[in-house]
């Protein structure tokens, strides 16, 4: 792998615990995962016991007091394993609305809880009718008395089945647009009117649970209004998506160079007209390309992490490494996959599964041509 400019001595420690976790806790058990479509619960609790679940929540909040570095870390060691199914990438973006727009109370209630694994995390955005435009939800949240009653429906939400804890987006008021959406913690297992719907079936990532939910007039206390303020919804979600889309962008890059490196070896091994087919031209030249998509995508992800780390990242260069490094990631692992040939297209291969797996991510976080859209927008609104 190319040698990432923010890794020092402290986090390639960290790496190898998060790499021995990952090879213990989830890369044998992936047919078993997908199968039943999510994760064993108790995996949760042995992360949170390691102190990586909630790597870079200060340690007053009970995480470990990490950087975004930490965090990225564990991303790259799932993709280098070929792990979707334990969706922490979620969990870790609601502890930091918690952590960045929450109250005092919220934060000291929930983050904790959330650093152990006690509680799994999820994020009710999408609906039937609205997926990347957050202005066309529906589900309403109304206050009566000291509780919201909320009604209506979410899908394709990751960590749906599990999740204890969800921040829900939802309509506070009959105000047109963005002005009108909050964001309310509900407590699932405390909510009579919440039901999980059926887990539902994916071309990739299979296990990774990801459900349809309902609320039916479900009371959720007043005090679980985000930041106990109506209407902050929207600008909620936008502070906080840079740093979702660059976990995006993690994932993407990683998967791209663990298909250089199963393609790679493949193809040495691997013989066609009497020579090993990395000896052929066209696999060399397909090769090099992989190669250097792979180096010319990490060195931006790195410049990206280092903003990051310093508080610089901005919304427009967190959605072009969003929706580049996905685009490549598909496009690479696409190339891949066709100089594995036959078998390339067996689930017995890897390469398979990292397809299948890869072509969600030009979706979720924001389509592609949403990031696009927002890129373009910076370009002549100057």
């Amino acid at each position: 792998m190319w040698p990432s400019s923010w890794m020092n001595p402290e986090l390639q420690t960290f790496r190898e615990q998060v790499r021995r976790f990952v090879a213990a806790e989830l890369t044998p058990h992936q047919e078993r995962f997908a199968q039943q479509q999510h994760v064993d619960r108790p995996i949760w609790n042995r992360a949170g016991e390691l102190g990586i679940l909630c790597a870079d929540i200060p340690a007053e909040y009970g995480g470990s007091g990490g950087t975004f570095a930490h965090q990225a870390i564990l991303f790259e060691e799932q993709a280098y394993a070929g792990d979707s199914a334990m969706n922490v990438s979620v969990h870790i973006i609601l502890a930091h609305y918690i952590l960045n727009q929450g109250t005092a109370a919220q934060k000291a209630k929930f983050l904790p809880k959330m650093a152990t694994g006690e509680l799994i995390g999820a994020i009710a955005m999408s609906e039937p009718g609205a997926g990347s435009d957050l202005q066309g939800v529906r589900t309403t949240a109304r206050l009566e008395g000291d509780h919201y009653v909320v009604n209506g429906s979410k899908t394709f939400i990751s960590n749906g089945y599990l999740a204890d804890l969800m921040v829900v987006v939802c309509r506070t008021s009959d105000v047109p647009g963005s002005k009108g959406i909050s964001l309310l913690l509900v407590e699932t297992k405390e909510a009579p009117g919440f039901r999980v719907g059926k887990k539902l079936h994916k071309l990739g990532q299979k296990g990774n649970d990801t459900c349809e939910l309902f609320f039916e007039d479900v009371k959720v206390p007043k005090e679980n209004l985000l930041g106990e303020v109506e209407g902050r919804g929207f600008a909620q979600l936008m502070t906080e998506l840079p740093y979702e889309r660059l976990i995006i962008g993690v994932y993407a890059v990683a998967a791209i160079e663990r298909a250089v490196k199963l393609t790679v070896d493949y193809t040495r091994e691997r013989k066609a007209f009497g020579k090993s087919l990395i000896d052929l031209q066209n696999t060399r030249f397909k090769l090099a390309e992989a190669k250097t998509h792979a180096v010319v995508a990490r060195t931006f992800l790195d410049k990206c992490i280092e903003e990051l780390l310093a508080g610089r990242l901005d919304t427009v260069t967190a959605s072009m490494a969003k929706y580049w490094t996905t685009d490549l990631q598909c496009q690479v692992i696409d190339e891949c996959l066709q100089l594995f040939g036959g078998y390339g297209y067996t689930v017995e291969y890897p390469i398979a599964q990292m397809w299948a797996d890869a072509r969600v991510q030009r979706i979720y976080g924001g389509a592609n041509e949403i990031m696009k859209e927002l890129i373009a927008r910076s370009l002549t609104s100057g």
